[in-house]
C-alpha cells in the first residue's frame, strides 16, 4: 500500500500540488505566496511534493538530505513552524480527497490506507520540524552573533576619539561582549576620549546602566574618558525616574555635541574657514 499511495501522488503531484497550494494561500499568517516570485513558488511546492514521496519511497539517508536541504530554504523563505505543520495536515487532507473522488479508496483498503497514513504522519512530521528547528536556530544563532559583531565595533573617529554605536538590546552576554571590544579597541586606537552612542538602544532600564557604567569604569582605567551621547528626551526620563546616576558621565543628546565636547577634551575644534 506504501507503493501504491507513493505512486499515485508521482503520477497525480502536479494537480495534488495545485489544489494544495490553492488551500495553502488560503492560510491568513502567511505572506509566502503573496511576496515569492511565481518561479520559486512553483520550485517550492514541487521540491515538497517530492519531498513527500521521498518520505514514503527512499533510504533515510537520502530522505533526511533532501530534508534538511528543503528546511534550510523554508527557513531562509521565512517560513514558519505552524505554516509547515498547516502544509502537512493541508497535504494529506487534499491527498485523501483526491484518492477518494478517484476511486482509489474503497470499502477494502480504506482501513489499510489510514493505517498508512497513521503510521507515516506522526514520524514525518516530527522529522519536518525537528530538521526546522536545527535549520532555524543555527540561523538565529548566526544571525545574533553577527549582530553582536556589528553593533558592538569601536570605530576610530579622529586621532583619540572612537566612537561605539550600540543596537539593540543589551543583556548580560552582549554587554561582556561590549567591554571586551571596547577595551582592546581603546588600548589599540590609543583612544583617549569614547563615545558610547546608544541611539540604537530601544530601552535604558536599571540593568542596561549598570552594564554601562561598568563599561566607562574600565575604560577611565585604561586611561580614556567615556561619553554618553545619543540620549533621547524619553530615555532621559527612563533613567530620571529609575534613579540612575550618571553624573560621572559626559552627556549629550546628539552625535554632533558629543564629537564637539570630544575634540575640546583633546585641545581640539571644529572652525569655519572663511572662502578667499
Amino acid at each position: 500500500m506504501n507503493k501504491l499511495i507513493a505512486g499515485y501522488i508521482h503520477e497525480h503531484l502536479d494537480e495534488v500540488l495545485e489544489k494544495w497550494t490553492l488551500k495553502m494561500e488560503e492560510e491568513n499568517d502567511d505572506r509566502f505566496f503573496q511576496i515569492m516570485s511565481d518561479r520559486i513558488i512553483d520550485n517550492t511546492v514541487r521540491e515538497f511534493g517530492e519531498l513527500i514521496i521521498s518520505s514514503l519511497t527512499e533510504s533515510d539517508e537520502i530522505y533526511t538530505a533532501k530534508l534538511n536541504e528543503f528546511s534550510v530554504k523554508v527557513v531562509q523563505y521565512g517560513w514558519s513552524v505552524s505554516f509547515v505543520l498547516k502544509a502537512i495536515t493541508n497535504f494529506t487532507n487534499v491527498l485523501y480527497v483526491k484518492m477518494d473522488e478517484d476511486g482509489y479508496l474503497n470499502d477494502q483498503n480504506i482501513k489499510s490506507y489510514m493505517e498508512i497514513m497513521n503510521n507515516w504522519m506522526p514520524p514525518l512530521t516530527h522529522n519536518v520540524v525537528e530538521a526546522y528547528s536545527k535549520v532555524w536556530d543555527r540561523t538565529v544563532q548566526v544571525q545574533k552573533m553577527a549582530l553582536q559583531e556589528l553593533s558592538a565595533s569601536l570605530i576610530p573617529m579622529f586621532d583619540k576619539i572612537s566612537v561605539m554605536p550600540l543596537v539593540g538590546t543589551i543583556d548580560t552576554e552582549r554587554a561582556k561582549l561590549i567591554m571586551e571590544n571596547l577595551l582592546h579597541g581603546v588600548v589599540k586606537h590609543r583612544a583617549e576620549v569614547v563615545l558610547l552612542d546608544i541611539t540604537g538602544v530601544p530601552v535604558v532600564d536599571t540593568m542596561v546602566a549598570h552594564h554601562i557604567i561598568q563599561a566607562a569604569d574600565a575604560v577611565r582605567l585604561v586611561g580614556a574618558k567615556c561619553m554618553l551621547v545619543g540620549i533621547r528626551p524619553e530615555i532621559a526620563q527612563t533613567i530620571v525616574a529609575l534613579g540612575i546616576n550618571l553624573n560621572d558621565f559626559t552627556t549629550t543628546s546628539t552625535m554632533q555635541k558629543g564629537v564637539e565636547q570630544a575634540l575640546a577634551l583633546t585641545n581640539r575644534a571644529i572652525v569655519e574657514v572663511d572662502e578667499q
